[in-house]
């Protein structure tokens, strides 16, 4: 004998299933700080966010002044669906934006991160919003590198990402590739596809 299902408990059933968020997204609960410095590859920020929030990441994206020049804040702030800081003094409120950021963050994801960026953590400085949330976050720090080949190789570069790695600092090596500077060599960006497994894999 067969078995049969009312219409409406049917429907019902397919109205659930269609509404119920889903719960395998890798990242689903996190938050992360994704850190936008001034390389070129900062217009990649766009589809790293992107993927971070399908992955059910709850991301806020942190740019310096320069990191303006290549992509906006405002497409930035649409793709993750939070505001986006940009400079200390646009913050509002009795208690500091990056402060209450770096508070609550799982992660604090630098990418690009310029020579600069990666200078200015080794040695404690915080000229910019990056910088000041690096040093007041207990959270997890990943960096992705991204500059010309001869910078990323100069011996104070690889020091200072010595020094970062000894602190914990997680480094998402460059790739080899054509730089915006015209050459070939290592520098480039990793891909987004593998930031993105990375970040899954430590949180």
């Amino acid at each position: 004998m067969g078995c049969c299902f009312p219409e409406n408990l049917l429907l019902m059933t397919s109205f659930m299933t269609a509404s119920t968020p889903s719960t395998t997204a890798p990242l689903a609960g996190k938050t992360i700080a994704l850190g936008v410095s001034g390389s070129i590859a900062a217009y990649k920020s766009a589809d790293l966010t992107s993927e971070l929030r399908k992955a059910g990441a709850d991301v806020h994206v942190v740019m310096t002044e320069s990191a303006t020049q290549f992509i906006s804040a405002l497409t930035l702030g649409t793709l993750s669906r939070n505001p986006v800081l940009t400079s200390f003094w646009d913050e509002e409120g009795w208690q500091p934006g990056h402060i209450e950021l770096a508070d609550k963050i799982d992660l604090f994801l630098v990418a690009p991160a310029t020579a600069q960026q990666v200078g200015n953590y080794a040695n404690g400085l915080a000229p910019d919003l990056l910088g000041a949330i690096y040093l007041a976050t207990k959270a997890t720090v990943m960096l992705a590198p991204a500059m010309n080949g001869k910078m990323y190789q100069h011996e104070a570069v690889q020091k200072n990402l010595d020094a970062l790695k000894g602190r914990g600092v997680e480094i998402i090596e460059p790739v080899v590739g054509e730089l915006a500077c015209g050459y070939e060599g290592i520098g480039k960006l990793a891909p987004i596809d593998v930031i993105v497994q990375k970040v899954i894999s430590f949180l």
